[in-house]
């Protein structure tokens, strides 16, 4: 079992998998309109729904999350394979966006990237299964719905995977505080896989290795790198902006 905590991150799973969900946890007296809409979902799916006292809450929820009164007990998410992903990528139109994380460890991390990443267009966000965040609670209530409409896929062998990706004529632009190119002046269009490293220790040697390219996002003040969800950004809307500008001049 798992737990979705906050208004927003219930709402999402709600709405993108309430076959998972078990029951919906309501803080007594809370019943405003946000509460009452997530209490009709939970109607509506046939999902149990229990009023409880505030010192439940603070028994449940034990690392510090703002609840904001409500709890959804689910089951465990499965996420998509390796194969579900390439069984999708023929019907997906391109340019093709797939976010690569390599060992983000923080399931805040992981909900914003996932958040950045729905914002961006991309079709899919892929982490390996070991030593890498998982899709709980905390990574939910970050992505405040990021994760609707975006794959978020976990792959057992992630060398094997992005050779897979380079068979499929999907480009590898890896992340690198040490690397020579600047992001902006790298090709980011066609189908493309932004490939981002763990917090702290970057990409692992041979997923830099596997990389068509590696760029780094250039510094002007006093620190050395970027938050792992804010240099996803960057990037992604990086792309975004070249993509943009190349349906301009095609225009013209």
């Amino acid at each position: 079992m798992s737990d979705v905590v906050g208004i927003q991150a219930v709402r999402s799973a709600l709405r993108s998998a309430p076959e998972l969900a078990r029951c919906l946890y309501v803080q007594k007296g809370r019943r405003d309109a946000r509460m009452n809409e997530l209490i009709g979902m939970a109607r509506d799916a046939d999902v149990r729904f229990q009023t409880v006292e505030s010192a439940w809450f603070k028994r449940r929820v034990t690392d510090g999350e703002a609840h904001q009164g409500v709890v959804l007990e689910q089951r465990a998410v499965e996420l998509p394979s390796e194969e579900d992903l390439f069984g999708a990528f023929e019907h997906w139109t391109s340019p093709k966006t797939i976010l690569v994380l390599d060992g983000v460890t923080d399931p805040r991390n992981l909900g914003a990237c996932l958040r950045t990443a729905n914002g961006a267009g991309a079709q899919a966000v892929v982490v390996p299964k070991r030593k890498s965040a998982t899709l709980n609670a905390a990574a939910l209530k970050t992505a405040q719905g990021g994760q609707d409409g975006v794959m978020v896929v976990e792959v057992t062998n992630l060398a094997r995977f992005l050779k897979r990706l380079k068979d499929a004529n999907v480009w590898l632009i890896g992340t690198d505080g040490e690397a020579t190119e600047p992001h902006y002046l790298t090709d980011l269009k066609g189908d493309v896989a932004i490939v981002m490293g763990a917090e702290g220790t970057g990409l692992r040697r041979l997923t830099r290795e596997l990389c068509d390219y590696v760029v780094h996002i250039p510094m002007a003040g006093s620190v050395e790198s970027l938050n792992v969800s804010v240099a996803t950004g960057v990037v992604l809307y990086e792309r975004l902006r070249q993509l943009s500008e190349a349906a301009k001049s095609s225009v013209d």
